[in-house]
Parts: C-alpha cells; structure tokens; sequence
C-alpha cells in the first residue's frame, strides 16, 4: 500500500506544466489579491468620508478641546447682612493655587517646589499632605488661598515644571470679625470626596469651589451659592493657558439679612475676654436676636481651606471648648435668675406679693435646715427678688408646689425649642412631677421642689431661653425670637398675667441693680438711664466648693439676665460665665459693659479697648500668638485632623462634656446620659439607676 501512494505521488509532482498554465495560475491569484485591495480601499475611502461629512461636527468638536480648555468660575456667596446691611461675611478677590493629585507626576518634588516659591514651614507641608491623602486624585487640593502679588507671579513662571499645579484669580470668603461670628455663621471649606460621590456635580470638584460646613452658612447653602460662571482658553499641548477666548460671567447668590447687630456682636464676643461665656440680646419691641455670642470660639477663616494639625490640637487642648456654642447648645442651672418668674407663678396661683416670710438665715424641712446665704429677716416678693433671698422662695415653693411653678417657666420660653434657622438647639429640663415619674418611676418630692425653686436640682437652661425668658417678662409679650431680618414672628398668645404682677417683678429687678440688692455694683454710667436684673450663681460641684474655691471646673457658674432701659425695656440680655463663680462678679459686669455700648459706643470702646491690652489683645491677635506657641512646641507632631467628621465628633464630644448632672445629692454628681437633651425627650431610666433622694442646695451670695 505503501509502495502504490509513494508511485502516486511521484507521477503528480513529475508531471509537466505548460507556460499557459503558468500564466493562467498567476492572473487568477492577481485578481483576487487586486480584488482585496480595492476592497480594503473602498472602504478606507467609506470610512473617511464618513468622518470628513458625516461626524464632522464630532471630530472638530474633539480637536478644539485639544486647544480650547473649557472651566468652571465657582459663583460667589451671597453675602450675610447685619440689620445695618453691615457685611458679617463677605466675599474678597484674591490669587490663589490649587494642586490635583492625579496630574502630578512626582509629588514630593513638587511639593518642595512649592515650600520653597510659597515660604510654606514644615507644619503647613504636613497640612498639605494631610489634605492631599484626604482627598480623591481627581479632587483639588487648596494650597494657599491669599498669594501676594509676586508669589503668584512665581508659579505662573514655573508652571512648565509643576504640572498639575493650579494658579487663578477668584473670590474667597472672608469673615471680617472672625472668631466673634463663629458660632453664629459657622464657615465654608471644600466639598468632601463623599459628597462629590453623593451629588455627582462638578462644580463641586471645581478649584476654589465652597460648601457651607456649619451654622448659617449649611442651613442656608442653596439661597447663597449661586450660579457657576464658564472660561474658555485657548492653551498649549501641556496645558499652559495661551489667552482668553470667551467667558460667562457668575451670578452671585442671593444675600441674607440678618436681625444681629454686626458690631454690638463683635464688642459682645470680644467683651467676654478670658471667660468662658454667652452673650444673648434681644430687641424687647420684635423679639429680633441682636448678638448670638459664645466665646472662645474658633476663627472660621482658618476653616476655609481646612484646618491644619497645630490649629487643631489647640481647640482640643482648651478646658473652654471653643467648638461648642454655648448659646444655643450649652446648658446650665440658672440659679436665682429663675426668681422673677417664679414670683409671676407663686402670684398666679393666689400668693400675694407683701405676704412676708422670716428668713433666719435658712428654711427647715423635716429634720435638716438648709442654709440661706444671709440672715434676710422678714422679707416680701419684690425684697426677696432684691436680696436673692432663697428662703422665701423655699417656703412658698413648699406651699404650692413646684407644679405650679414649672409651667409658666414654660410658657415664658424655659425649656424650650424655638422656631430659628439654625441647624439644633439643645432644650435642657423644666422638671415637674410628671417628669419625674416617666424618667424614674418616682415621686416628686418637697425637696425637688425647693431644689427646682431656686434654678437648681434637674433644671437646666439655654442661655438663649434664658433671654427669651426675660424679654418676654420686661415686655409682658409673648415675644417669638427672629433671626432674619424682616420676618418677625407675630407675638404667642398673650400672657395671663397683669400690669399689676408683671410690676412686681419688674420692682424687684431694678432694686437688684439700684436699690441694695445683689447688682448695684453693675448700674449703668449714666444718669438717666437704668436696667433692671437679677444675678444667679449656678452650683456645679459639692457644697464645700462654691463660688470661687477649688479648680476652675470645680467652681460654680456665673449668671445675669437685665433689660433696659428699666422704664421702657428696649433690650433685653442674658449672660452665662461658665464657673465665672458670683453672678455679680462674672456675668453682671459683662451685661453692664454691653448696655453701655448699645446706649453710648465709644464710652464702651474705650473701656473694653483698656481691657484687652491685659487680656493680650483681640481674640485674633491672642488666637495667632497662641498658634505660634503650639507650633514651637509641637510643629508636625500634633495629631492628623480628620477631615469634617473629627470637626463633628468634636463637637458631639463637647456638648456631652458640658451636659451638666441632673443633680448633686451628698456631694454626689447624678449622670444625666438618659436624657436626650437636645431632642428633649426624657429617654426610659435604666431599670438599675434609681432616682436618689433629693437635697437642696443652697445658693451661694451673688
């Protein structure tokens, strides 16, 4: 078999082929190679038509972005007003330079470049870094915000050898009291990569762009942002901008007005000086807010570009917590200040104001005498306003209860939320027998009562509350407090007390300040006008530690509220100096010097001016010299800041700090962490944490 195939193929490959056949062989492979070629050639031919005619517009949409650079103009903030169209927070022109990661091909390299053509220190370097690993590479990372002139005009020359670096001109957000509005205003800073991911817009990845991070700024983010302009440049292979080809303007976003008085709110913060305090004043005629203050507080400029690691461990390491708004969020016992409204109840429920009580220097329930600051002798509703004399607000407590008492602090705005554009408000406690018994499965007990009578006990208060409480007793109106301009709330129901009981309060006030009562050293310096208030001193530790003794947390906080003029109450103030001891010591004398500016500036100016040569200058300059410190001593080692969710966990941590007990019983500090203070909601007492036994606590002199 074998042998038959090898002869066969031996005969076929030995078979001759003509020169015909030859030809015919190589015509037919030419046709076909040929026919291939035209083939391929057609549709060559097909395919350029196509993209010359058909996607014309396509393609030459495509080759002018290679030399046409179209970018976002981040529209400018609406501008924040006072009452007098006075900026709170402005918008300033200024160079700026931003970075994106992903365009940058050696980092390190590049960032020493920029050291050394910005002055940057080692600490502003670590910033940097911190900032550009926070952020995704597509995102900008802001390096500097305010160039001079010539910085500026430096990375423009070197732009060829930084690339991915950014230089423009635009606008910025300038707060200029700064730390005075901070709490007030709160800040910008650049959208975070979660929120880029949320909302998918790109003017939120925009260089220069800002978001509202807190206070006015986020609760009224879509009224000031505005509309986005557009820039189309002509620019080089590597991105150098050539010229400008064509621009659309931005439109800047809508402004807002506010009721706040800008420089009554600046001397305010200021005027708080080395305390720890906050400052509330409200318009007696409309219920308009005219200063929101709580100090120290933090510079919300510093916040724009995101905080850096030294500024940061400053804030945490202050025992004042200058992250916390003490105003609306910080609560307290407002001791004695209570008083006024507690003599409008005891009246409501038949108690007449020249019944007299003996005050032998304390009050016996049972078988224990509680003290009173002073032997009072026999005193009457307005003498025992005068003379903070708790006796006799022990004795009538006793007698009608203290659920009389806690519904009209109630309705004269204690223990309230209020309707404000403002991101939370905290409502702290107005107790009652009905609280008692949700929160523990208790009783209320007489000693509660005396306890609640005098601001003490489970009570606790805004400062806020506490001037609503007092604009709403100098006015006799059910006053609704406002923060826009313009859009005051019509006053509540009316209130059912008469010109004749609201008078009584109103005597014992002003003889708190102008007769012998616990003020007189805070009279205005003027001879025709006078306020009217009332001094409290809130415990905050053991009996043995009050008023100035022991550490500054040990020591009891300072409290005043007052209105003037004391004849036709045009303002109304409350003041709280955390463990500022006395309420005449502390808080009394910083209500004295804001009267006096709101009735004669540069009398005020020159006082507080005086004062803040010892206090080591503005908030500013003494914030500034106490970052150079931090920056001695702990340059690039201060911990990692943590973007916008260690700034809100700070905040959290703050406020839980501040809560203050429920109550002190046998020198024993009573957690209050079931309740929800800020929502005001009693949460379920856990089953193992029983009510104590209450004790009253004796108010220290004030």
């Amino acid at each position: 078999m074998w042998k038959r195939l090898r002869d066969r193929f031996t005969q076929r490959t030995q078979k001759h082929i003509t020169s015909g056949q030859l030809a015919n062989s190589f015509d037919r492979r030419a046709i076909v190679i040929g026919g291939v070629q035209a083939g391929v050639g057609v549709l060559l031919a097909t395919r350029m038509t196509w993209i010359a005619v058909a996607e014309n517009e396509h393609f030459k949409t495509l080759s002018e972005s290679n030399r046409v650079n179209l970018s976002l103009i981040p529209p400018r903030r609406g501008l924040i007003l006072d009452r007098n169209n006075q900026t709170i927070a402005a918008n300033q022109q200024y160079y700026r330079v931003d970075l994106i990661p992903e365009r940058v091909p050696n980092l390190q390299e590049t960032l020493g470049q920029l050291g050394q053509i910005l002055s940057l220190t080692p600490a502003k370097l670590q910033d940097l870094k911190d900032k550009i690993e926070e952020s995704q590479g597509f995102q900008p990372v802001e390096i500097s915000a305010r160039l001079e002139r010539s910085q500026f005009d430096a990375i423009n020359v070197r732009l060829p050898e930084l690339p991915g670096v950014l230089p423009q001109r635009g606008f910025t957000r300038l707060y200029p009291t700064g730390p005075s509005v901070a709490h007030l205003v709160g800040y910008v800073g650049p959208a975070t990569a979660d929120e880029y991911k949320k909302d998918r817009d790109p003017l939120l990845i925009t260089p220069g762009y800002k978001v509202g991070k807190d206070g006015l700024e986020k609760q009224f983010e879509q009224t000031l942002r505005g509309v986005p302009g557009a820039r189309r440049t002509e620019v080089t292979a590597n991105g150098r901008v050539v010229r400008d080809l064509e621009m659309r303007d931005d439109v800047q976003g809508n402004p807002i007005k506010l009721t706040i008085d800008g420089a009554l709110q600046d001397f305010a913060a200021r005027r708080i000086g080395l305390e720890s305090a906050a400052v509330v004043v409200i318009d007696c005629d409309t219920g308009g807010i005219l200063a929101l203050c709580s100090m120290p507080a933090f510079d919300p400029n510093s916040f724009i570009g995101g905080i850096g690691r030294v500024e940061w461990k400053m804030l945490n390491d202050d025992d004042h917590i200058p992250l916390l708004n003490k105003a609306l969020r910080g609560l307290y016992p407002p001791g004695s200040t209570m008083k006024p409204m507690a003599t409008l109840a005891l009246q409501l429920h038949g108690v007449e104001p020249e019944e007299r009580v003996s005050c032998p220097g304390g009050y016996r329930l049972g078988n224990r005498f509680f003290r009173c600051d002073a032997v009072h002798g026999s005193v009457d509703m307005r003498g025992a306003i005068e003379h903070s004399c708790n006796t006799y607000f022990w004795s009538m407590a006793h007698r009608v209860g203290y659920d009389a008492i806690a519904p009209v602090a109630k309705m004269l705005g204690l223990g309230q939320e209020f309707d404000l554009p403002i991101s939370s408000q905290r409502y702290g406690t107005i107790p009652d027998a009905a609280w008692k018994m949700r929160r523990y499965k208790q009783e209320w007990s007489a000693a509660d009562s005396l306890n609640a009578s005098i601001g003490q006990g489970y009570v606790s208060v805004s400062p806020l509350q506490l001037a609503v409480m007092t604009s709403r007793i100098a006015s006799g109106k059910n006053l609704q407090p406002s923060l826009i301009h313009g859009h005051a709330k019509p006053f509540g129901p009316s209130f059912p007390f008469t010109p004749e009981q609201l008078s009584v309060a109103h005597d014992g006030m002003f003889r708190v300040v102008n007769g012998s009562g616990t003020g007189v050293g805070s009279k205005l310096p003027f001879p025709d006008i006078q306020m009217a208030g009332k001094t409290g001193t809130a415990q905050v530790r053991a009996l043995v530690a009050r008023g100035h003794v022991g550490d500054w947390k040990s020591r009891d906080h300072s409290l005043f509220v007052a209105y003037a003029p004391a004849d036709k109450p045009k303002y109304a103030i409350s003041v709280v100096v955390e463990h500022g001891t006395f309420g005449a010591r502390a808080a009394a004398p910083i209500a004295k010097d804001v009267f006096t500016y709101l009735f004669d500036p540069a009398k005020a100016w020159a006082i507080l001016l005086e004062m803040e040569k010892g206090w080591g200058g503005t908030p500013s300059e003494r914030m500034a010299s106490k970052y150079r410190a931090y920056t001695a001593a702990y340059g690039t080692s201060a911990a990692k800041v943590g973007g916008d969710k260690a700034v809100e966990d700070a905040k959290d941590k703050a406020e839980k700090a501040a809560t203050p007990p429920d109550k002190i019983v046998n020198d024993v500090i009573v957690p209050r962490s079931e309740v929800d203070a800020t929502k005001g909601t009693p949460a379920p007492a856990a089953a193992s944490t029983p009510a104590p036994a209450a004790t009253p606590q004796a108010e220290a002199p004030q």
